[in-house]
């Protein structure tokens, strides 16, 4: 459910993160509201939906019930199932149909205990990245990516489980602080409880906005 709190939190953000599936009475309204937010406060959405699967079937679920290609301006995937993921996304998410304006991140690390997203996993989805770089926008990472700093192209390192209260979840959520995933390398720090479990989410908002970008600007040398 959207609340006058949640749209009062437009302006201090850039990039809104959804789980769209999780909105129960989800109708095309959803859809021309979801445009009209990002239009009014000046946002871009990224829909958390990890694709996984064979190049034909995300084609079918990028265009399917939920219509996220027609309001995410990113979509982010897992390379398990092999390079043609990444085809199939693109493929629709490049059609004239929708301007190509839509962009893919690729899933290299998860911010939580255990995670398999290690190693030769994260190499292979960099080397991925690289191959279809007019689509690939950058990775979720826990910071930057060596072998991604390596290449010729710019690409993003958005960073989840970004709290400022350090300590994780019982179910193997992983935080770190806004300092440390910038420190880090990460470009987008993606806040969720952080922002909507508090008293006053705006408040919240504001503080993240405010220690990201310090934290960005010691990295750059600014300060």
């Amino acid at each position: 459910m959207i609340t006058s709190t949640h749209l009062a939190l437009g302006p201090h953000i850039a990039i809104f993160k959804t789980h769209i599936d999780l909105v129960k009475d989800f109708g095309p309204e959803t859809v021309s509201g979801l445009r009209a937010l990002a239009v009014k406060h000046d946002f871009l959405f990224f829909e958390d939906r990890k694709f996984v699967d064979i190049g034909n079937t995300v084609k079918m679920q990028y265009r399917g019930a939920l219509k996220i290609v027609e309001w995410a301006h990113f979509v982010n995937a897992s390379i398990l199932a092999g390079e043609g993921t990444v085809q199939g996304l693109k493929e629709v998410g490049e059609s004239d149909e929708f301007g190509g304006m839509r962009g893919l991140l690729i899933l290299a690390e998860m911010s939580t205990k255990g995670t398999l997203a290690t190693g030769a996993y994260t190499s292979l989805s960099v080397e991925i990245a690289k191959r279809y770089s007019d689509f690939v926008v950058g990775f979720v990472a826990n910071g930057a990516l060596p072998e991604a700093m390596e290449s010729e192209n710019d690409f993003l390192i958005f960073t989840t489980g970004v709290n400022r209260a350090e300590a994780g979840d019982a179910l193997g959520q992983q935080y770190q602080t806004p300092e440390g995933a910038v420190g880090r390398g990460s470009d987008v720090i993606i806040v969720g409880r952080g922002i909507y479990g508090q008293d006053d989410p705006v408040a919240a908002a504001k503080v993240y906005q405010k220690e990201g970008w310090q934290a960005y600007e010691r990295r750059a040398g600014l300060r």
